[in-house]
């Protein structure tokens, strides 16, 4: 089966760290294309095509203010991520749950050892 393009859909789209990056930042409100570039330390033609593929599958909007375009993040489009991954919470939960248990073994192990010296 043909891996989907990139564009086609919020997934595929967050699967690259860069574009991860800008949702992050833009998470904490609009911002014009300049600041993103200073911000993430890339060229603004980088940046500038990492945002038309976040536009691409709606996860950012864009409007004019003047002379810049000022971007902002959309998060409805990563419900379908969200709702994916809620999957796996209880797995997860799981797994920590043990880990916790294992550690305080350790920890009385530990002590253990420590009132014997």
């Amino acid at each position: 089966m043909a891996r989907a393009a990139t564009t086609t859909d919020a997934f595929n789209a967050v699967a690259e760290p860069r574009r991860r990056q800008i949702l992050d930042l833009l998470a904490a409100g609009e911002r014009p294309v300049n600041d993103l570039v200073e911000l993430l330390g890339l060229a603004q033609p980088q940046v500038s095509k990492h945002l038309r593929v976040l536009r691409e599958v709606d996860l950012v909007r864009v409007r004019d203010e003047g002379r810049h375009r000022m971007y902002r993040i959309n998060a409805e489009p990563l419900k379908t991520i969200h709702d994916w991954l809620s999957g796996y919470e209880q797995s997860w939960n799981t797994r920590f749950d043990l880990m916790d248990d294992v550690l305080d073994e350790l920890r009385k192990a530990e002590e253990a050892d420590g009132d014997h010296d």
